[in-house]
């Protein structure tokens, strides 16, 4: 069994306020290993408050099915195969 078999690459996708009254969200993405989905959402929320984000909202989860194709998340990738939580933020949560 190579490594990405035994440790999937789980995206978290949602949006982020840095603060609890403010209006301006942030889209994110998350990637990062974990034995299953549980403790990928738990590490999520821990790496984000780090981060100094005040409120998520989660979206969706589910497991990548290889590498991206483009930057940033293929450095995000990388990372979580590392064993790093990898956050990718973006403007317009809602890609309007």
């Amino acid at each position: 069994m190579s490594e990405q078999d035994s440790k999937p690459v789980y995206i978290i996708v949602g949006r982020v306020w840095r603060d609890e009254d403010d209006d301006e969200a942030e889209g994110f993405h998350v990637l990062l290993t974990a034995p299953d989905d549980d403790t990928a959402v738990r590490k999520a929320l821990e790496a984000l408050a780090t981060e100094g984000f005040a409120k998520a909202d989660l979206d969706q989860i589910g497991e990548l099915q290889g590498q991206p194709e483009e930057e940033p998340h293929i450095s995000a990738y990388q990372g979580a195969l590392e064993g790093e939580v990898s956050i990718v933020t973006f403007q317009d949560p809602f890609g309007d």
